[in-house]
């Protein structure tokens, strides 16, 4: 018998106290599971589910410890809660998630690639002029970051005709998808994106990525999709780019302090599209079936999926 600890927020208990143990059901893992981090000596704790939003942000009293399973893509939060260096922090990987980010990513890709926002809201058009965007198969859409997230959107991207350009820290081998990977390989991205997906995480190589200068050599009129993380852009370049046409729309998803300022230019920029942190969301019937695939895992000695590399961040 394991003893799990769920430490999410109020809210989210009754949502993943059912899932959780259903899920651990089926796969037949014995599990004592524990939502209220008072009903349990920490020492006795085997596996934490840990939650940004959640009663629990340091790891030094759960000695016993054999793995954090974290309930968000990004570490950021969890590696900041003190974990032992021989503790392995798991980053959720789950099917929920990837085809969340898939759909928002090619509904924002589709809308901006249509430029449908000039019909949305517009005046009545009352003289038809003959203008049509391109097809598919004739813009080029790139992707900063090519983990399970965006490995997935551009292989769907791809398969919708798109040009379909990636880069990643590393070099990367995604069918139908042209990858680049260094400094050389990000440049000869920018200068052909016509939009531009972010999908990256925060580091300290990532912060700022998309800074004036990157912005600048981007196509005239491309447009920005940010569901990565909000220090990947420098919001000031951005926003005089925006300004002066350059950029002709951002779609932002995640920002430098969320809830997003009310008084924070974008809100009431007309080229800009805020949405409040929804691109992926983790659910609990999909992620609890993740979580205990992996405790599994743990148990029978295989190695667990998503592990945080210390040195890379991510």
């Amino acid at each position: 018998m394991i003893t799990v600890l769920f430490s999410g927020d109020a809210a989210k208990r009754p949502l993943y106290d059912p899932a959780l143990r259903e899920a651990a059901e089926k796969a037949g893992l014995a599990m004592q599971l524990h939502l209220d981090p008072e009903a349990v000596q920490p020492e006795e704790v085997d596996y934490l589910v840990y939650d940004g939003n959640g009663p629990v942000q340091d790891f030094a009293p759960y000695t016993g410890l054999r793995a954090v399973l974290n309930l968000w893509a990004g570490v950021e939060a969890v590696m900041r809660c003190n974990p032992r260096p021989d503790l392995p922090v798991a980053r959720m990987i789950e099917p929920g998630l990837t085809e969340g980010m898939r759909d928002y990513v090619i509904g924002h890709v589709l809308r901006h690639h249509l430029d449908i926002d000039q019909y949305i809201g517009a005046d009545p058009i009352t003289e038809w002029e003959l203008t049509f965007p391109p097809l598919s198969r004739n813009r080029t859409v790139g992707i900063l970051g090519l983990g399970a997230l965006g490995a997935d959107c551009g292989a769907h991207l791809a398969h919708l005709g798109f040009q379909v350009l990636g880069w990643a820290r590393s070099q990367k081998e995604i069918p139908e998808v042209t990858c680049f990977s260094g400094a050389n390989g990000l440049s000869e991205l920018i200068s052909r994106a016509e939009i531009l997906v972010l999908l990256l995480p925060h580091t300290e190589e990532t912060a700022r990525l998309l800074n004036a200068e990157r912005i600048a050599a981007l196509p005239e009129g491309a447009c920005i999709v940010n569901a990565g993380r909000g220090a990947l852009i420098d919001h000031e370049a951005l926003l005089e780019a925006l300004n002066r046409g350059h950029i002709r729309h951002a779609t932002m998803d995640v920002f430098d302090v969320e809830p997003l300022p009310a008084d924070h230019p974008y809100w009431a920029h007309p080229r800009v599209t805020v949405t409040p942190h929804i691109a992926s969301v983790t659910r609990p019937e999909t992620a609890s079936e993740a979580i205990v695939a992996n405790i599994l895992r743990d148990q029978s000695g295989e190695p667990m999926l998503g592990i945080v590399r210390r040195t890379l961040g991510y």
